[in-house]
């Protein structure tokens, strides 16, 4: 090409310009394939020939203002040659040869109709070339993948689409075909994303990386991650929580490597990184691929970003369409919580508080029988409450939705996508606070999301890119946490107060609310969950603008195979909040005649105010970053393949709005990275990457940190030898990394090694009357500029394997070491002096391994019926390696443990009666009774001699806390137009500790879990494996668990595994439309039923998992 254009630079030629379709040019003693190439090079027309015969003879044009018909005509009009033009595609063939074959078979000539479609997923090919041997003629595919076309019976059709195998189909009598095109392995290598969005061959990949298709992550949920677990191998993904707006999942790649500082994966959109926050709003429909970069080798270019593994998102651009293709989807839903624990009513809560303040030694009152009575007959309410607060707060049901518009486009010289996102979501409580107060303070999420990508080819060897992304979440909510207000429902009992007490029982305008002396909240409150709930509401704006630029040039003219690539983003991101409180009047009933049922009410401390005041907050943060890629790829004598790759990047991050010295200071980071790859006639791979970063977190001479990795891979069924085997196994290859990962952001503080002092820590009074006092700094953190970089050493050993040319397994194993994991120094002896100065270090060490699998098997059982099944496996366990303690007994020790193990205490049922507990000397901080927790000596287990049980008798206990084992698996099914997929995630070797439910409590009065009342230790029911102990008053902290300040043991324990269907989904296509239903959460299997299991421990009284059940509509178009 350049060649062609210093051929047109001594010739008189005048600029050509297209508008509507008109041409104006002037071109002398040039060939006509050379005005053709020039047309190319200047509009959106192809030109189709099948030799360059009759092409070369040279000729003068001059044409002023004319369409492409015209400017054909005055082209060929001293030729043999004419023209077709197929939309954007200008066929030119031979005159007369055209004329003879027309005569010879104007009989034969007839018109097919056909379908080209993807023959693993059997989706329509949108753009797919088809073109008849022989001769000019073809066409292509439109959105449904149809084409028409004029042939003969015998002629013979070549189909042809980027990323696919050519078939060839001979024409026969009949006139409708349809065509499944496979997959080209070498092609699709094309478009891995990897590292810095740098693209490597499939079958040339060395690293540990894994693709997933989008359309997997169409989840009926508000949040992407939470398609995550069991459909990515090596990622590690449990959702806690329902809540709308804060339901997304917390995941890991290949778990957790460390136990201090940051164990999140780095998540790139486009280049630029962005939070899970971010991610969470991106709508399915604008990705164009989802990466995840797992080894050493893959993430090392990403240096101390890229530590914990590295997920690289890229959005949709636009295409060379002659028409643009619209896509529109409409989604609504009905969602219920997954499981709600069980309460009791007020009589059993009366009853069961009955036998707690009957232990000996309890001067509280109980409940009278006429109360309870009065209760079980449902007499006054305001007399005898019996309040279900979950019922008066909640509804059964919630409705959201959500909307997807996009448009993609686009011709040789520009392409373009833009699409715009909403999302709508209300909870699940009911809009109370309208009866009560003018305003609706019930929970109203938002969520408006806009991707606009731009690609503009400047030249041939220049494409500048733009992409502008706006992200807007609008929140209304309680001013009360929706996770408090769904915990304080399920926690009040039911029988102490009403909701409210009738307007005429005072003169006062406000409302009479109904609560309890005696609380711990302000004046003596226990509080009312429907006031505290409808009281006062908070708004939230949050808005994140991103902008990138990329420059991509072409630097062949240096030399063959350069290119250099640009980026610079700016990220700015902020944060408005409102909020409008006010108190509210509490009244509780002082007195009541039962024979009459009159009573009186009286309020509890003074009068308050319920006038709404306000308060605001406002902040924010910004990025910019700046990355450089001089990339060369080049291939010698067909069979070396070299790629060697460049890069430096900085980066810099500001607080909006700093209120400290140092949250005033820019955050930046800097470093250069490199790669080198090169392959032997795609059997033999190797790869070298580096990167080298510098971190202003320590001080001078630990700054800068290098991080190389190596990599080989040996595609063994390209070996001749391996041929007789392809029939089973059609593809195996070997591959094997080692490398470095450095970490900084460990500690959770900036410039760490840095010591701080409290400049009034300690003092002391003197003087005659004690009246006269003096305070002096005291050192809280020592200084140590040996502080350096978190180093972690991974290993990683895969194949990749394609069975029957239908089944793709992928394994991998993995161990990384991780070293000088930053940890406060545990063995300073008392009488150093140090006192409660913490002195940190570079302490600590800690491995990681396991494998992940995935599974992948595609079947056709005829031309309407295929099927695919997808499976994925993950393990990883992590140890404690070496650890800065001093624990009292051996068995204590961290080295050897999980980081995600708790420690905790064994338990052995519980006390038969006071004659057990006199021959058992158990010593755990409270005086023990029958119907106690039992624990063993642990001590005395491990030879340590010791006859007493007591604090410190803890060992560790369980499987962690965060599962060690993830998997899923499902079909999905394709039958003419319906489609149907299910798809199963579990996870195992996890385990959940029961907390803070533990009835009535020291200051408050707690509602009991069902599970209590139906499985405790009572004085008619002595069974000492009763699920609960005893029932007390007062805090037991023998048989209650940290969140009730008591023991942590294994009688709280629970196996936290479980089975779900995740997701269902039922299709039908119609022409360009697709009806479909979904659901996710709909099943769980678990030998834990009080709560959802994936929330994890605790007491179960948070915002549940959803049900969710969605209605959806998808329409594409492109005319």
């Amino acid at each position: 090409m350049l060649l062609f254009f210093a051929l047109l630079l001594p010739i008189s030629m005048v600029a050509m310009e297209q508008n509507n379709g008109v041409f104006s040019f002037k071109l002398q003693d040039v060939t006509v394939k050379d005005i053709f190439k020039y047309i190319e090079k200047n509009s959106e027309y192809i030109f189709l020939y099948s030799t360059d015969k009759n092409l070369l003879k040279k000729i003068n044009v001059d044409v002023n203002k004319k369409d492409i018909t015209q400017v054909l005509d005055e082209i060929l009009k001293n030729t043999t040659l004419i023209y077709d033009i197929d939309g954007k595609q200008i066929i030119i063939r031979e005159k007369n040869a055209s004329e003879k074959s027309q005569q010879k078979t104007t009989q034969k000539k007839k018109t097919i109709r056909g379908i080209v479609s993807d023959d693993s997923t059997q989706e329509p090919i949108i753009g797919a070339t088809i073109r008849v041997n022989g001769s000019m003629t073809g066409t292509t595919s439109n959105i449904e993948g149809d084409f028409v076309l004029e042939c003969a019976v015998g002629d013979t059709l070549t189909v042809s689409f980027v990323g696919y195998q050519d078939r060839s189909v001979l024409v026969k009598s009949g006139n409708i075909y349809a065509i499944a095109l496979k997959e080209s392995a070498a092609e699709l290598g094309e478009v891995v994303v990897t590292a810095f969005g740098v693209g490597q061959k499939k079958e040339s990949l060395v690293g540990s990386i894994q693709q997933i298709k989008p359309q997997e992550l169409k989840v009926p949920s508000s949040s992407l991650s939470t398609a995550f677990a069991g459909r990515m191998a090596g990622v590690i993904a449990v959702q806690r929580s329902g809540e709308p707006g804060a339901d997304g999942a917390n995941f890991w790649i290949r778990g957790k490597s460390t136990f201090n500082g940051n164990t999140s994966a780095l998540i790139i959109m486009d280049g630029v990184e962005i939070s899970s926050t971010e991610l969470n709003a991106l709508d399915p429909e604008v990705i164009e691929s989802f990466s995840i970069l797992k080894d050493a080798t893959a993430t090392a270019l990403y240096g101390t970003r890229g530590a914990n593994g590295v997920m690289i998102v890229a959005t949709k651009n636009g295409k060379n369409l002659d028409k643009p293709i619209i896509n529109f989807r409409l989604e609504g839903a009905i969602s219920t919580m997954t499981r709600v624990p069980n309460m009791v009513d007020g009589p059993t809560y009366m009853k069961m508080f009955n036998e707690a303040v009957s232990r000996p030694g309890c001067d509280v009152s109980p409940y009278s029988q006429e109360k309870i009575d009065g209760t079980i007959a449902g007499l006054n309410p305001y007399i005898y409450p019996n309040v279900d607060w979950f019922d008066e707060i909640f509804n059964k049901s919630a409705f959201s939705e959500r909307a997807n518009f996009n448009i993609r486009g686009g011709s040789s010289k520009m392409d373009y996508f833009m699409s715009a996102s909403f999302k709508h979501s209300n909870g699940h409580l009911k809009s109370l606070s309208k009866d009560y107060f003018s305003y609706n303070n019930n929970v109203r999420n938002y969520n408006y999301d806009f991707i606009n990508n731009l690609n503009i080819s400047a030249t041939r060897t220049t494409k500048i890119s733009l992409g502008l992304n706006l992200s807007v979440a609008d929140k209304k909510s309680p001013l009360m946490d929706v996770n408090d207000i769904f915990q304080l429902s399920m926690e009040a009992n039911p029988v102490d107060f009403p909701v409210r007490f009738p307007a005429n029982m005072s003169d006062r305008d406000f409302v009479l609310w109904g609560d309890k002396p005696g609380g711990i909240h302000g004046q003596g409150w226990y509080r009312n969950p429907v006031a505290e709930y409808v009281t006062g509401y908070k708004t939230n704006l949050r808005t994140t603008i991103t902008a990138n630029f990329k420059l991509a040039q072409e630097l062949d003219m240096i030399t063959k195979g350069l290119k250099f690539t640009g980026l610079f983003s700016f990220k700015n991101y902020s944060s408005s909040s409102t909020e409008r409180s006010a108190s509210y009047n509490h009244y509780y009933m002082s007195s009541y005649d039962p024979s009459s049922m009159e009573y009186k009410i009286t309020r509890i401390g003074d009068e308050q105010s319920t006038a709404l005041t306000n308060d605001g907050s406002r902040n924010g943060d910004r990025k910019m970053y700046f990355q450089a890629i001089l990339d060369y790829n080049r291939i010698f004598k067909e069979v070396h393949d070299l790629n060697i790759m460049f890069l430096y990047n900085q980066e810099q991050y500001d607080i909006n709005g700093p209120t400290t010295l140092f949250s005033s200071l820019p955050q930046r980071k800097q470093g250069v990275a490199g790669r080198v790859s090169y392959s032997y006639d795609g059997r033999y791979y190797i790869e070298g990457n580096f990167g080298y970063n510098g971190s202003e977190n320590f001080a001078k001479g630990h700054r800068w940190g290098f991080f190389p990795s190596i990599a080989l891979g040996y595609n063994i069924s390209e070996e001749s030898f391996f041929e007789p085997l392809r029939k089973v196994i059609t593809s195996m290859k070997l591959r094997g990394s080692w490398g470095l990962v450095g970490n900084d952001q460990i500690g959770g503080e900036r410039f760490i090694y840095m010591p701080t002092i409290n400049l009034s820590g300690k003092g002391f009074t003197t003087g005659i009357d004690q009246n006269y006092g003096l305070s002096g700094p005291v050192y809280t953190r020592y200084e140590n500029n040996s502080i350096t970089w978190e180093v972690g050493e991974k290993i990683n050993l895969g194949i990749d394997l394609q069975l029957l040319n239908s089944l793709n397994i992928v394994v991998d194993i993995f161990r990384e070491t991780r070293r000088d994991i930053f940890q406060k120094k545990g063995t300073i002896p008392t009488y150093l002096g140090t006192g409660n100065t913490d002195v940190f270090g570079n302490l600590a060490e800690m491995k990681n391994q396991g494998l992940d699998l995935s599974i992948d098997y595609n079947k056709a059982f005829s031309k309407d019926f295929y099927m695919n099944f997808k499976g994925t496996f993950t393990y990883a366990h992590n140890e404690i390696t070496k650890y800065d303690e001093a624990p009292k007994y051996a068995f204590q020790s961290k080295v050897g443990q999980s980081a995600n193990v708790s420690q905790g205490y064994l338990s052995n049922g519980l006390f038969l009666d006071e004659a057990e507990i006199d021959r058992y000397n158990q010593q755990m901080g409270s005086t023990l009774g029958a119907g106690d927790i039992k624990y063993l000596n642990v001590s005395n287990m491990h030879g340590y001699g010791d006859d007493i049980v007591d604090v410190d008798d803890w060992t560790w206990i369980g499987n962690p806390t965060v599962p060690e084992i993830v998997y899923g698996f499902g079909p999905s099914f394709k039958y003419k137009n319906w489609d149907f997929s299910f798809f199963f995630q579990g996870v195992a070797k996890t385990s959940l500790f029961m907390s803070g439910f533990h009835p009535f409590g020291d200051n408050s009065l707690r509602n009991v879990l069902q599970f209590v009342a139906n499985d405790r230790w009572s004085p008619t029911n002595q069974n000492v494996d009763a699920k609960y102990p005893r029932l007390t008053r007062k805090t037991s902290l023998n048989n209650t668990n940290p969140g009730n300040s008591g023991r942590t043991s294994d009688y709280w324990m629970r196996d936290g595994s479980f089975l779900k269907l995740k997701n269902m989904e039922l299709g039908y296509t119609f022409k360009r439309m697709r009806f479909y239903i979904s659901g996710s959460n709909l099943l769980t299997f678990s030998k834990f039923d009080l709560w959802d299991p994936e929330q994890g421990g605790g007491s179960g009284l948070k915002y549940p998992t959803q049900r969710v059940f969605n209605v959806g509509f998808q329409m594409t178009f492109n005319n």
